[in-house]
């Protein structure tokens, strides 16, 4: 059961009914999760989870000390407190430390509907029998998670601030291999409205690629131009390296550095076509709309026509350097004209490589957003319009910047809500299947 907001207050209210530190930010969360599991083209597990966590964070002559409960009883609460402030004591003074906000004014979001809370166990148990039904009509052996995540947190602060947002999520993420291990594909979608979330489509859209990449041929690694899925495109944005964080880029620390202290914002860093937000409010992402300091989400530009316009601050680095800080970070990469279908960059390519997602990535250099990882579940040839054979799998290494810069960007999607490989449907992004002209693959991988 999901805390309400006013069960969210009152243990906030108690929380500092126990402080006697200088300031302190208290937290409720609460969750209710429940999976239903397959592979082997059967039943495995369902199971529920359901908890809550109050965390109490105090600072005392700028000295932290943190602690958490997931007993919510007034001697559990009142324990937590008096540990933190044990901590506090001990620890070495906080230099970053900055007065717990004041009220704030968050605009709501629209991320929790109750058909995802109310959905029955018979209702998905139909919908993954049905994927189960035509991966053995297929000659596949699949397996997958069907998860819907709800979660209520509530932040409260010393001066004054309190907010209270509800979540939902829907998602359903399916692998499909052929019996011999020989080919492999994958496909995952999730959404706050269970409405949304077209279990048919994953199924069918994974069941095929397992299918189409079994007799997979090897290529000699280099550099060739690629057709990137949607979720391969959530996958490299999502790496870690392309977070638009200012004070990595004052410090020299990042990409979107230059020197003698300064940054490029202003400067034509990506193709005239890229733009990028981050909007929570946006509607099919509809994401929670504050930091966990509490720090209310603004709509933000990042990128306009290619021009890096903005970078994202947080509280201590906005008041280093006189700035405002910045809300969540809520990706959406669009176009600035209509985008073209995977169909129509499969169509219209001379030759490239056909790349359904990435995996394992991680951070190279992030002063030029390097990252590195590996193709899975599913990899194609393609000439002359035309699907000509699947290829074994890749491991990469890839500028960020320089991918979707200027002359590199050849077309781009649609933007589609997606979230990476490597996440549980928590932090999508709506991002487009992107067609370049060249992507650096650096050896062979035997993965499948």
């Amino acid at each position: 059961m999901l805390l309400t907001e006013a069960a969210a207050r009152a243990i906030t209210d108690k929380l500092f009914g126990y402080v006697t530190a200088d300031d302190a930010v208290v937290t409720a969360f609460s969750e209710d999760y429940s999976h239903l599991r397959f592979a082997a083209n059967t039943f495995l597990t369902s199971g529920q989870r359901q908890g809550a966590t109050a965390r109490v964070t105090v600072w005392i002559g700028r000295r932290r000390g943190s602690a958490a409960t997931t007993d919510l009883s007034d001697a559990a609460l009142k324990q937590a407190v008096d540990d933190a402030q044990t901590f506090a004591k001990l620890a070495p003074v906080d230099i970053e430390y900055l007065p717990t906000l004041g009220q704030q004014t968050y605009k709501p979001g629209q991320g929790y509907l109750e058909a995802t809370a109310h959905l029955s166990l018979p209702a998905r148990a139909r919908q993954i029998s049905d994927a189960i039904a035509q991966s053995e009509k297929a000659g596949v052996v699949s397996a997958g998670f069907h998860q819907v995540s709800l979660v209520a947190r509530a932040s409260a602060t010393a001066h004054g601030n309190f907010n209270y947002e509800r979540g939902s999520t829907v998602s359903l993420g399916m692998t499909a291999r052929t019996p011999d291990g020989g080919g492999s594909g994958s496909f995952r979608r999730n959404h706050f409205d269970v409405g949304q979330l077209d279990t048919a489509r994953i199924a069918r859209e994974a069941i095929r690629r397992g299918v189409e990449s079994r007799g997979a041929r090897a290529l000699p690694a280099g550099t060739y131009p690629v057709i990137l899925d949607g979720q391969a495109v959530a996958d490299i944005l999502t790496a870690g390296a392309f977070s638009f964080d200012a004070r990595n880029a004052d410090e020299g620390r990042s990409a979107f550095s230059a020197a003698g202290g300064a940054t490029k914002v202003g400067s034509q860093i990506f193709d005239r076509r890229i733009n990028i937000v981050s909007d929570p409010w946006r509607p099919e992402l509809s994401v929670f709309v504050a930091t966990d300091d509490g720090v209310p989400a603004q709509t933000m530009h990042m990128v306009r026509n290619g021009v890096l316009e903005t970078l994202r601050y947080s509280r201590y680095w906005a008041q280093q350097k006189n700035r405002q800080p910045s809300g969540p970070l809520a990706l959406i990469v669009e176009p600035s004209a209509a985008g073209s279908s995977i169909d129509e960059m499969i169509r219209t390519a001379k030759r490239a490589l056909l790349v359904s997602r990435f995996f394992y990535i991680r951070t190279v250099d992030p002063r030029s957003a390097s990252v590195t990882g590996l193709t899975r579940d599913g990899v194609w040839f393609i000439e002359d319009g035309e699907v000509k054979y699947p290829v074994r799998n890749f491991r990469f290494n890839q500028s960020i910047v320089q991918m979707l810069a200027s002359g590199n960007v050849d077309l781009i999607g649609s933007p589609e809500r997606i979230t990476s490989s490597e996440d549980s449907g928590t932090d999508p992004v709506l991002v487009p299947a992107l067609r370049l002209n060249a992507f650096n693959f650096t050896s062979q991988s035997d993965a499948v």
